[in-house]
């Protein structure tokens, strides 16, 4: 699973990275009238934190595999694209209903810090 988790770190730094850009040039007009570029600014900073964290999900994967460090995976990544998209979407859209599937995504993403650590904890030598 640690080259699963490898690839979603790859996917989610990718498309922070991209998303960043495009927003603070292409779109830094249209988010700016909008009110809406520090929510497109955290989509993008926080996507890219869970990719730095997906490697370390990688490395206790390939390490100490478990179940608990794949939940710690999944939950990331779920977590990322729910936080980040929503966020994005809020940003484009101005709907904002979209901002409350963002605390979702939070959720998900503290269980995965939470699940990532215990999986650490619990791992033998």
């Amino acid at each position: 699973m640690w080259r699963v988790w490898l690839i979603c770190a790859a996917v989610h730094g990718f498309v922070s990275v991209a998303l960043g850009a495009f927003g603070a040039h292409g779109l830094k007009d249209r988010l700016a009238q909008a009110g809406r570029t520090a929510d497109f600014e955290t989509g993008a900073r926080y996507e890219m934190y869970h990719a730095l964290a997906l490697i370390g999900v990688a490395f206790l994967a390939c390490k100490f595999p478990s179940r608990t460090i794949n939940a710690s995976g999944y939950c990331m990544t779920i977590g990322a694209c729910i936080f980040s998209f929503s966020l994005y979407a809020l940003a484009l859209t101005e709907i904002t209903k979209f901002g409350a599937i963002t605390p979702i995504g939070g959720t998900l993403l503290l269980i995965g810090w939470f699940l990532m650590g215990y999986a650490a904890y619990s791992a033998s030598d």
